[in-house]
Protein backbone atom coordinates (compact mmCIF):
# COMPACT_ATOMS: atom_id res chain seq x y z
CA UNK A 1 0.00 0.00 0.00
CA UNK A 2 1.05 3.61 -0.50
CA UNK A 3 1.91 5.77 2.47
CA UNK A 4 -1.43 7.61 2.44
CA UNK A 5 -3.40 4.39 2.58
CA UNK A 6 -1.08 2.90 5.18
CA UNK A 7 -1.42 5.97 7.35
CA UNK A 8 -5.07 6.75 6.90
CA UNK A 9 -7.19 3.92 5.50
CA UNK A 10 -8.22 2.87 9.00
CA UNK A 11 -9.67 6.36 9.58
CA UNK A 12 -12.25 6.10 6.79
CA UNK A 13 -15.72 6.29 8.28
CA UNK A 14 -14.57 7.06 11.82
CA UNK A 15 -16.50 10.10 13.02
CA UNK A 16 -14.32 13.19 13.31
CA UNK A 17 -11.33 11.41 11.81
CA UNK A 18 -10.13 14.44 9.86
CA UNK A 19 -8.54 15.57 13.10
CA UNK A 20 -6.32 12.46 13.09
CA UNK A 21 -4.84 12.89 9.62
CA UNK A 22 -1.07 13.11 9.35
CA UNK A 23 -0.08 16.48 7.94
CA UNK A 24 0.50 18.15 5.60
CA UNK A 25 -2.37 16.55 3.71
CA UNK A 26 -4.56 17.48 0.75
CA UNK A 27 -8.17 17.61 1.94
CA UNK A 28 -11.30 17.76 -0.22
CA UNK A 29 -14.77 18.56 1.10
CA UNK A 30 -16.91 16.25 -1.02
CA UNK A 31 -20.19 18.04 -0.37
CA UNK A 32 -18.77 21.40 -1.45
CA UNK A 33 -17.17 19.72 -4.47
CA UNK A 34 -20.49 18.24 -5.57
CA UNK A 35 -22.29 21.56 -5.10
CA UNK A 36 -19.68 23.27 -7.28
CA UNK A 37 -19.98 20.62 -9.97
CA UNK A 38 -23.77 20.94 -9.95
CA UNK A 39 -23.70 24.74 -9.99
CA UNK A 40 -21.48 25.00 -13.08
CA UNK A 41 -23.39 22.24 -14.87
CA UNK A 42 -26.68 24.01 -14.20
CA UNK A 43 -25.34 27.39 -15.29
CA UNK A 44 -23.98 26.07 -18.57
CA UNK A 45 -27.18 24.14 -19.28
CA UNK A 46 -29.31 27.21 -18.59
CA UNK A 47 -27.44 28.99 -21.40
CA UNK A 48 -27.65 26.05 -23.79
CA UNK A 49 -23.87 25.64 -23.66
CA UNK A 50 -21.95 22.39 -23.22
CA UNK A 51 -19.42 21.80 -20.47
CA UNK A 52 -16.10 20.05 -20.93
CA UNK A 53 -14.27 20.97 -17.70
CA UNK A 54 -10.51 20.92 -17.57
CA UNK A 55 -9.09 17.94 -15.71
CA UNK A 56 -5.61 19.48 -15.48
CA UNK A 57 -7.03 21.06 -12.33
CA UNK A 58 -7.85 17.86 -10.50
CA UNK A 59 -6.10 15.05 -12.47
CA UNK A 60 -8.67 12.69 -10.96
CA UNK A 61 -10.72 9.88 -12.46
CA UNK A 62 -13.07 10.08 -9.47
CA UNK A 63 -13.79 13.78 -9.93
CA UNK A 64 -14.11 13.45 -13.71
CA UNK A 65 -16.73 10.73 -13.21
CA UNK A 66 -18.73 13.09 -11.00
CA UNK A 67 -18.54 15.80 -13.66
CA UNK A 68 -19.74 13.42 -16.37
CA UNK A 69 -22.58 12.22 -14.13
CA UNK A 70 -23.64 15.87 -13.73
CA UNK A 71 -23.92 16.29 -17.50
CA UNK A 72 -20.47 17.21 -18.79
CA UNK A 73 -19.80 16.19 -22.40
CA UNK A 74 -16.32 15.04 -21.42
CA UNK A 75 -13.26 16.61 -19.86
CA UNK A 76 -10.18 18.40 -21.12
CA UNK A 77 -6.61 17.24 -20.58
CA UNK A 78 -3.51 19.36 -20.92
CA UNK A 79 -1.21 16.52 -22.01
CA UNK A 80 -1.42 13.13 -23.65
CA UNK A 81 -0.33 11.51 -20.37
CA UNK A 82 -3.35 12.88 -18.55
CA UNK A 83 -5.61 11.66 -21.32
CA UNK A 84 -4.11 8.15 -21.19
CA UNK A 85 -4.76 7.88 -17.45
CA UNK A 86 -8.32 9.21 -17.60
CA UNK A 87 -9.20 7.06 -20.60
CA UNK A 88 -7.90 3.99 -18.76
CA UNK A 89 -10.22 4.99 -15.91
CA UNK A 90 -13.26 4.95 -18.20
CA UNK A 91 -13.56 8.68 -18.92
CA UNK A 92 -14.93 9.49 -22.38
CA UNK A 93 -15.14 12.69 -24.41
CA UNK A 94 -11.52 13.72 -23.81
CA UNK A 95 -10.06 16.80 -25.49
CA UNK A 96 -6.29 17.26 -25.38
CA UNK A 97 -5.90 21.04 -25.28
CA UNK A 98 -2.13 21.35 -25.91
CA UNK A 99 -0.67 20.51 -29.32
CA UNK A 100 0.76 16.99 -29.58
CA UNK A 101 3.87 17.36 -31.70
CA UNK A 102 6.75 15.14 -30.50
CA UNK A 103 7.14 11.92 -32.53
CA UNK A 104 6.65 9.59 -29.55
CA UNK A 105 3.67 11.64 -28.32
CA UNK A 106 2.05 11.37 -31.76
CA UNK A 107 2.48 7.58 -31.60
CA UNK A 108 0.75 7.57 -28.22
CA UNK A 109 -2.06 9.77 -29.55
CA UNK A 110 -2.60 7.39 -32.44
CA UNK A 111 -2.76 4.45 -30.04
CA UNK A 112 -5.18 6.27 -27.74
CA UNK A 113 -7.43 7.17 -30.69
CA UNK A 114 -8.12 3.47 -31.22
CA UNK A 115 -9.57 2.96 -27.76
CA UNK A 116 -10.74 6.28 -26.26
CA UNK A 117 -14.35 7.03 -27.17
CA UNK A 118 -14.92 10.60 -28.28
CA UNK A 119 -11.25 11.59 -28.20
CA UNK A 120 -10.34 14.97 -29.74
CA UNK A 121 -7.08 16.89 -29.99
CA UNK A 122 -6.03 20.38 -30.94
CA UNK A 123 -3.70 21.20 -33.81
CA UNK A 124 -2.05 24.48 -34.69
CA UNK A 125 0.31 23.66 -37.59
CA UNK A 126 -0.28 21.94 -40.95
CA UNK A 127 2.94 19.90 -40.77
CA UNK A 128 2.02 18.48 -37.37
CA UNK A 129 -1.49 17.73 -38.61
CA UNK A 130 0.09 15.74 -41.42
CA UNK A 131 2.31 13.78 -39.04
CA UNK A 132 -0.65 12.93 -36.82
CA UNK A 133 -2.71 11.83 -39.80
CA UNK A 134 0.09 9.56 -41.04
CA UNK A 135 0.33 7.87 -37.63
CA UNK A 136 -3.37 7.14 -37.28
CA UNK A 137 -5.00 3.80 -37.95
CA UNK A 138 -8.44 5.31 -37.34
CA UNK A 139 -10.07 8.71 -37.64
CA UNK A 140 -9.52 11.49 -35.08
CA UNK A 141 -11.55 14.64 -34.52
CA UNK A 142 -9.47 17.80 -34.21
CA UNK A 143 -10.06 21.44 -33.37
CA UNK A 144 -7.85 24.31 -34.42
CA UNK A 145 -6.12 26.06 -31.55
CA UNK A 146 -6.23 29.84 -31.92
CA UNK A 147 -3.68 32.12 -30.25
CA UNK A 148 -5.56 34.73 -28.18
CA UNK A 149 -2.54 37.01 -28.18
CA UNK A 150 -0.11 35.42 -25.73
CA UNK A 151 2.04 33.65 -28.38
CA UNK A 152 2.02 30.36 -26.48
CA UNK A 153 0.14 28.01 -28.79
CA UNK A 154 -2.36 28.44 -31.59
CA UNK A 155 -2.51 29.82 -35.11
CA UNK A 156 -1.61 33.49 -35.23
CA UNK A 157 -4.14 34.88 -37.73
CA UNK A 158 -7.47 34.21 -39.40
CA UNK A 159 -5.59 33.40 -42.60
CA UNK A 160 -3.51 30.79 -40.78
CA UNK A 161 -6.67 29.25 -39.35
CA UNK A 162 -8.15 28.91 -42.83
CA UNK A 163 -4.93 27.44 -44.22
CA UNK A 164 -4.86 24.86 -41.43
CA UNK A 165 -8.53 23.98 -41.96
CA UNK A 166 -7.79 23.42 -45.66
CA UNK A 167 -4.83 21.21 -44.77
CA UNK A 168 -6.94 19.15 -42.38
CA UNK A 169 -9.67 18.74 -44.97
CA UNK A 170 -7.13 17.19 -47.36
CA UNK A 171 -6.06 14.55 -44.84
CA UNK A 172 -7.90 11.21 -44.78
CA UNK A 173 -7.82 10.49 -41.04
CA UNK A 174 -8.43 13.89 -39.45
CA UNK A 175 -11.89 15.41 -39.11
CA UNK A 176 -12.16 19.16 -38.50
CA UNK A 177 -14.69 19.97 -35.77
CA UNK A 178 -14.05 23.57 -34.81
CA UNK A 179 -11.78 25.86 -32.80
CA UNK A 180 -10.31 26.29 -29.35
CA UNK A 181 -9.71 29.70 -27.79
CA UNK A 182 -8.43 30.06 -24.23
CA UNK A 183 -7.64 33.52 -22.88
CA UNK A 184 -5.39 32.39 -20.04
CA UNK A 185 -3.84 35.75 -19.21
CA UNK A 186 -7.26 37.36 -18.72
CA UNK A 187 -8.60 34.77 -16.24
CA UNK A 188 -7.11 36.38 -13.14
CA UNK A 189 -7.81 40.06 -13.79
CA UNK A 190 -9.33 40.81 -10.40
CA UNK A 191 -11.82 43.54 -11.32
CA UNK A 192 -14.89 42.33 -13.20
CA UNK A 193 -15.21 45.40 -15.43
CA UNK A 194 -11.55 45.26 -16.44
CA UNK A 195 -11.76 41.54 -17.09
CA UNK A 196 -14.91 41.96 -19.17
CA UNK A 197 -13.33 44.72 -21.25
CA UNK A 198 -10.32 42.52 -21.94
CA UNK A 199 -12.49 39.56 -22.92
CA UNK A 200 -14.73 41.67 -25.13
CA UNK A 201 -11.64 42.74 -27.05
CA UNK A 202 -10.37 39.17 -27.43
CA UNK A 203 -13.85 37.91 -28.37
CA UNK A 204 -14.04 40.48 -31.16
CA UNK A 205 -10.87 38.97 -32.60
CA UNK A 206 -12.25 35.44 -32.25
CA UNK A 207 -15.29 36.47 -34.23
CA UNK A 208 -13.02 37.55 -37.13
CA UNK A 209 -11.38 34.12 -37.13
CA UNK A 210 -14.74 32.33 -37.08
CA UNK A 211 -16.00 34.57 -39.90
CA UNK A 212 -12.94 33.80 -42.01
CA UNK A 213 -13.37 30.08 -41.46
CA UNK A 214 -17.06 30.24 -42.30
CA UNK A 215 -16.37 32.25 -45.46
CA UNK A 216 -13.89 29.59 -46.55
CA UNK A 217 -16.43 26.83 -45.99
CA UNK A 218 -15.28 25.73 -42.53
CA UNK A 219 -17.83 27.04 -40.03
CA UNK A 220 -16.85 25.62 -36.63
CA UNK A 221 -19.28 23.17 -35.11
CA UNK A 222 -17.43 23.43 -31.79
CA UNK A 223 -16.11 26.64 -30.23
CA UNK A 224 -14.44 25.54 -27.01
CA UNK A 225 -12.64 27.57 -24.37
CA UNK A 226 -13.29 29.92 -21.46
CA UNK A 227 -12.26 29.38 -17.85
CA UNK A 228 -13.38 29.89 -14.28
CA UNK A 229 -12.36 33.54 -14.34
CA UNK A 230 -14.34 34.46 -17.45
CA UNK A 231 -17.15 31.93 -17.61
CA UNK A 232 -19.90 34.42 -16.71
CA UNK A 233 -18.64 36.92 -19.26
CA UNK A 234 -18.23 34.30 -21.97
CA UNK A 235 -21.74 32.98 -21.40
CA UNK A 236 -23.09 36.50 -21.77
CA UNK A 237 -21.10 37.10 -24.98
CA UNK A 238 -22.47 33.83 -26.38
CA UNK A 239 -19.48 32.83 -28.50
CA UNK A 240 -18.61 29.42 -27.05
CA UNK A 241 -20.52 26.21 -27.64
CA UNK A 242 -18.77 24.64 -24.63
CA UNK A 243 -16.84 25.81 -21.57
CA UNK A 244 -13.50 24.44 -20.37
CA UNK A 245 -13.56 25.93 -16.85
CA UNK A 246 -11.66 23.79 -14.35
CA UNK A 247 -10.76 25.48 -11.06
CA UNK A 248 -14.37 26.12 -10.10
CA UNK A 249 -14.46 22.67 -8.52
CA UNK A 250 -11.91 23.79 -5.88
CA UNK A 251 -11.67 27.63 -5.81
CA UNK A 252 -8.13 28.66 -4.91
CA UNK A 253 -6.94 32.02 -3.60
CA UNK A 254 -6.24 33.34 -7.09
CA UNK A 255 -9.88 32.99 -8.07
CA UNK A 256 -11.21 34.02 -4.67
CA UNK A 257 -9.36 37.31 -5.22
CA UNK A 258 -11.38 37.88 -8.41
CA UNK A 259 -14.90 39.27 -8.68
CA UNK A 260 -16.27 36.49 -10.84
CA UNK A 261 -19.86 37.72 -11.05
CA UNK A 262 -19.71 41.50 -11.16
CA UNK A 263 -21.59 41.90 -7.90
CA UNK A 264 -18.96 40.58 -5.51
CA UNK A 265 -20.70 37.29 -4.77
CA UNK A 266 -18.65 34.10 -4.81
CA UNK A 267 -20.48 31.56 -6.99
CA UNK A 268 -18.50 28.51 -5.89
CA UNK A 269 -17.32 27.16 -2.55
CA UNK A 270 -13.78 26.50 -1.42
CA UNK A 271 -13.71 22.72 -1.39
CA UNK A 272 -9.95 22.12 -1.44
CA UNK A 273 -7.48 22.79 1.33
CA UNK A 274 -4.22 21.71 2.86
CA UNK A 275 -4.39 20.69 6.49
CA UNK A 276 -1.20 21.44 8.43
CA UNK A 277 -0.12 21.55 12.06
CA UNK A 278 1.85 23.86 14.24
CA UNK A 279 5.23 22.26 14.93
CA UNK A 280 6.91 25.08 16.83
CA UNK A 281 5.56 27.99 18.87
CA UNK A 282 8.50 29.57 20.69
CA UNK A 283 7.89 33.18 19.68
CA UNK A 284 5.00 35.45 20.58
CA UNK A 285 4.32 36.72 17.08
CA UNK A 286 5.13 33.63 15.02
CA UNK A 287 4.40 29.93 14.83
CA UNK A 288 5.89 27.40 12.44
CA UNK A 289 3.71 24.92 10.56
CA UNK A 290 4.67 21.77 8.67
CA UNK A 291 3.66 22.91 5.16
CA UNK A 292 6.37 24.51 3.04
CA UNK A 293 7.41 24.52 -0.60
CA UNK A 294 6.78 20.77 -0.93
CA UNK A 295 3.17 21.14 0.23
CA UNK A 296 1.95 24.23 -1.64
CA UNK A 297 2.47 25.80 -5.04
CA UNK A 298 4.49 29.00 -5.13
CA UNK A 299 3.36 30.50 -8.45
CA UNK A 300 0.15 32.09 -7.22
CA UNK A 301 1.27 34.03 -4.18
CA UNK A 302 0.99 32.44 -0.76
CA UNK A 303 -1.61 30.40 1.06
CA UNK A 304 -4.08 31.98 3.43
CA UNK A 305 -5.46 30.68 6.69
CA UNK A 306 -9.00 29.36 6.48
CA UNK A 307 -9.36 28.09 10.02
CA UNK A 308 -7.37 27.18 13.13
CA UNK A 309 -5.49 30.47 13.30
CA UNK A 310 -6.36 34.14 12.75
CA UNK A 311 -7.37 34.61 9.12
CA UNK A 312 -5.32 37.80 9.14
CA UNK A 313 -2.13 35.88 9.96
CA UNK A 314 0.57 36.45 7.36
CA UNK A 315 1.85 33.28 5.68
CA UNK A 316 5.56 33.10 4.83
CA UNK A 317 7.44 30.16 3.39
CA UNK A 318 10.35 29.06 5.57
CA UNK A 319 11.82 26.37 3.34
CA UNK A 320 10.90 23.03 1.85
CA UNK A 321 9.09 21.67 4.88
CA UNK A 322 7.92 24.69 6.86
CA UNK A 323 6.11 28.00 6.78
CA UNK A 324 5.46 30.70 9.34
CA UNK A 325 2.15 32.18 10.39
CA UNK A 326 2.80 35.66 11.69
CA UNK A 327 0.35 37.65 13.81
CA UNK A 328 0.44 39.49 17.13
CA UNK A 329 0.31 37.00 20.00
CA UNK A 330 -0.18 33.95 17.74
CA UNK A 331 2.58 32.06 19.53
CA UNK A 332 0.72 32.49 22.80
CA UNK A 333 -2.63 31.17 21.51
CA UNK A 334 -1.44 28.27 19.34
CA UNK A 335 0.62 25.33 20.55
CA UNK A 336 2.59 22.57 18.81
CA UNK A 337 0.17 20.02 17.37
CA UNK A 338 -2.67 22.48 16.78
CA UNK A 339 -4.32 22.05 13.35
CA UNK A 340 -4.52 24.76 10.71
CA UNK A 341 -6.37 24.62 7.37
CA UNK A 342 -4.99 26.61 4.44
CA UNK A 343 -6.61 27.79 1.24
CA UNK A 344 -4.13 27.04 -1.51
CA UNK A 345 -2.71 29.79 -3.74
CA UNK A 346 -3.05 27.92 -7.08
CA UNK A 347 -4.89 24.63 -7.07
CA UNK A 348 -3.49 22.89 -10.17
CA UNK A 349 0.20 22.70 -9.21
CA UNK A 350 -0.65 22.18 -5.54
CA UNK A 351 -2.71 19.09 -6.37
CA UNK A 352 0.20 17.77 -8.44
CA UNK A 353 2.33 17.66 -5.26
CA UNK A 354 0.14 14.98 -3.67
CA UNK A 355 -0.60 11.32 -4.31
CA UNK A 356 -4.14 11.39 -2.88
CA UNK A 357 -7.14 13.48 -1.97
CA UNK A 358 -8.37 12.89 1.55
CA UNK A 359 -12.09 13.23 1.02
CA UNK A 360 -14.05 14.49 4.01
CA UNK A 361 -17.68 15.08 4.92
CA UNK A 362 -18.66 16.75 8.19
CA UNK A 363 -15.08 16.37 9.51
CA UNK A 364 -15.05 12.63 8.84
CA UNK A 365 -12.69 11.01 6.35
CA UNK A 366 -15.00 9.19 3.93
CA UNK A 367 -12.63 8.18 1.11
CA UNK A 368 -9.10 8.43 -0.21
CA UNK A 369 -8.97 9.14 -3.95
CA UNK A 370 -5.78 8.96 -6.00
CA UNK A 371 -4.55 12.00 -7.88
CA UNK A 372 -4.76 9.68 -10.85
CA UNK A 373 -2.67 11.65 -13.37
CA UNK A 374 -0.20 13.14 -10.92
CA UNK A 375 3.10 13.86 -12.67
CA UNK A 376 1.74 13.04 -16.14
CA UNK A 377 3.32 16.11 -17.73
CA UNK A 378 4.20 14.47 -21.04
Amino acid sequence: MTDDLTLHAHLIGRQGSRADLNTPVLVLDVDALDRNIAAMASLAASHGVGLRPHAKTHKSVDIAKRQLAAGAAGVCCAKIGEAEVLAAGGITGLLITSPVAAPRAIERLAALAKSAAGLMAVVDHPAVAGRIDAALATSLDVVIDIDPGIARTGVASPEAAVALAEAIAALPNLRYRGVQYYCGSQQHIEGFADRRAAIEDRTAYLRTVIAALAHAGFPPEIVTGSGTGTHRIDLDLAIFTELQAGSYVFMDKQYLDCDLTGDGTVPFETSLGVDARVVSANHSGLVTIDAGYKALSTDGGVAVVRRGAPETAFFAFMGDEHAALIAPGIGETLAPGDPVTLTVPHCDPTVNLYDHYHVVADETLVAIWPVSARGRAR
